[in-house]
């Protein structure tokens, strides 16, 4: 299906042609995103125990991912000069927006709250194509995700603190705003826009814009010459450090790209849950930090949510007709770019 006439779109036709839909590849990316997102925490944690502030640790794994990506960034240049407010964006938002927006909400908010309010963005998202796009959302996406969010209330044991500075907590819906962009931007890479390439230049934008709070040059570089604990184990700073910018951002966020092209923005927000459960899992694991009655049951209910999106998903490629778009396909339900003729750029 067409949904972008913008002219600098595939050079061959000069259309962007929207991404086919299929659950299982779809699900495996979504599960090694939630894998390698989910284990952030927990890898950065010996570095903030070591003395780094979690801005710094944060720049550390985006400049990283530039670093390791550069020649990718230098042999897609072009995607900067033909999609440059989707490159700058994606480095503005889903990298470096959320990031920092979540890190300044918990400076005034209960850390539970702040990841809370963030991770409403699912929901946001699900408003945004119904009220916004005006497209039918699936009602298995709606019910996962809310149970999804009710899950995630559980697991984080939400009610343990409920002093809210209103700052904080518009802080936090501005991580979460931001989030949203992470699914729409993912989506909105078509054939011209390598996501790889994107994610190069857009950690790019974020580590240069990141840089200014982080402030690079107090960073404790000898930590990452030393053992850290980690696991049982003593693994070296700089390790750690490769870790977090190779696996928990630019795999991870090529893995959540894949993810989104193949289940649509509303699924996947639904499936990222399992990013949560996935990081309470090995911190008990890896760390030690054991969970409660009431947090296994939210881990529980949020799988169950995720389980329930991704049914909105058919299990393969949407049959075409001879005109080459979906048979028998609801608006809204097959397409996530919206309504037909609108530009993922305008949005």
């Amino acid at each position: 299906m067409i949904w972008s006439d913008h002219p600098l779109s595939t050079p061959e036709v000069g259309v962007s042609v929207e991404p086919v839909r299929h659950r299982a590849s779809g699900l495996a990316f979504a599960l090694a995103a939630a894998l390698f997102f989910g284990g952030a925490g927990v890898a950065a944690r010996p570095l903030l125990d070591a003395g780094m502030d979690p801005l710094q640790v944060t720049w550390l794994r985006l400049a990283g991912a530039a670093l390791l990506l550069s020649p990718v960034a230098l042999l897609h240049w072009r995607v900067l000069v033909r999609r440059p407010l989707l490159v700058v964006a994606y480095g503005v938002f889903p990298m470096a927006g959320v990031q920092a927006l979540y890190f300044a909400a918990v400076d005034r908010i209960p850390v539970g709250i702040a990841l809370l309010i963030e991770f409403l963005g699912p929901v946001l998202l699900l408003v945004w194509f119904r009220l916004v796009r005006r497209t039918r959302v699936a009602p298995a996406a709606a019910v996962g995700v809310v149970l999804a969010v009710a899950g995630l209330g559980l697991l984080l044991e939400v009610w343990s603190g409920m002093s809210l500075d209103p700052v904080g907590v518009a802080l936090a819906l501005g991580a979460a705003a931001a989030q949203v962009g992470f699914f729409l931007l993912s989506d909105a890479t078509g054939e011209d826009a390598d996501p790889l390439a994107v994610i190069a230049i857009g950690s790019m934008v974020a580590a240069a814009l990141l840089a200014v709070l982080a402030r690079p040059w107090t960073v404790p570089w000898g930590t990452l010459a030393e053992p850290l604990p980690l696991g049982g184990a003593q693994v070296p700073g700089w390790a750690i450090a490769l870790w977090l910018a190779l696996v928990c951002t630019a795999l991870a966020y090529f893995a959540g790209v894949g993810a989104v092209r193949r289940l649509s923005p509303q699924v996947a927000g639904g499936v990222a849950y399992l990013e949560v459960v996935t990081a309470i899992v090995l911190a008990w694991v890896l760390l030690g930090e054991a969970l409660s009655t009431v947090q296994v049951v939210g881990a529980v209910v949020i799988v169950a949510g995720a389980f329930i999106t991704q049914t909105a998903v058919p299990s393969g490629p949407a049959p075409t007709g001879t005109g080459g778009e979906p048979r028998d396909a609801e608006p809204g339900l097959v397409s996530a770019a919206g309504t037909a003729g609108t530009d993922p750029q305008e949005s």
